[in-house]
């Protein structure tokens, strides 16, 4: 398979689908929940733990549709807006039982207007940024790709792909602001995340792929930034996910889920 032929193997379907097929396929956000804690792993995979749909998330969500599937995907997923006031001509407040019954009635994801703003501010960041624009001109987004690696079933739902040489994979971040930004690769596993995407990727294909993260802020001045993520590092972060999908299988076989704090801790700086 050439690089551009890529995009063939993709699998093109909805979110709730490849959810709901996360039972049986193991995914980057599942093997980064185990790398920090086996133990609220193994409670999430039997459903002890609920996962919370935060404003934070969908607001994540819908600029994720909006940036990478365009205003009419955004516009078929997502209610934006709310009731009009008929007294002052103006929308209802989003904390107002107006507001909460017309959200009630959409039957999908609403964003009030401040959060849609948000939103449209994001993506006019991305879209300003060169090199973002240059990442995101050709490629396919969301798209499934599964296949067995490192001796497990694995899925994975990747952003974007690029297929132009040098491009590849584009994974997509909402930030809080982007001066921290690399420290937040490491402390939420991005970068274990897009090796993930890489090893499944080369698994299934036999290339491996260059990886880009475009981080856009979700406030003033909402800068967006692009990061390169060096080959070496992509293969240590393989290595570690590797290590943990074999400290998985041990946890299954063993039934020993554990929290990777049994052990006494020494603090030897200030």
């Amino acid at each position: 398979m050439k690089p551009t032929d890529l995009t063939k193997l993709l699998i093109r379907e909805s979110a709730d689908i490849y959810h709901a097929k996360s039972r049986d396929f193991l995914t980057s956000h599942a093997l980064n929940e185990f790398r920090r804690c086996p133990l609220l792993y193994r409670k999430k995979e039997l459903g002890l733990v609920p996962e919370r749909d935060t404003t934070a998330y969908i607001v994540g969500r819908a600029a994720h549709t909006l940036i990478l599937e365009g205003r009419q995907r955004y516009e078929r997923e997502f209610a934006v807006g709310g009731p009009i006031n008929p007294k002052t001509g103006q929308p209802f407040g989003s904390q107002t039982k107006a507001f909460a019954e017309w959200a009630a009635a959409q039957n999908k994801p609403v964003l009030a207007d401040a959060h849609a703003a948000l939103v449209e501010h994001m993506a006019a960041s991305v879209s300003a940024h060169v090199f973002a624009r240059e990442l995101f001109a050709e490629g396919v987004a969301e798209g499934v790709v599964r296949c067995e690696y490192a001796g497990q079933r694995c899925q994975a739902r990747i952003d974007w792909i690029n297929p132009i040489d040098g491009r590849g994979i584009v994974d997509l971040k909402t930030a809080d602001e982007l001066d921290s930004f690399e420290l937040s690769m490491r402390a939420f596993g991005y970068l274990h995340q897009v090796a993930f995407y890489r090893a499944i990727l080369a698994a299934a294909s036999g290339h491996l792929l260059p990886v880009h993260i475009v981080a856009v802020e979700k406030r003033e001045p909402f800068r967006c930034g692009v990061w390169q993520v060096a080959p070496k590092v992509l293969d240590q972060a393989q290595r570690e996910n590797e290590e943990a999908m074999t400290d998985l299988r041990r946890c299954r076989e063993g039934g020993d889920w554990f929290t990777r704090y049994e052990s006494l801790r020494l603090v030897e700086r200030l």
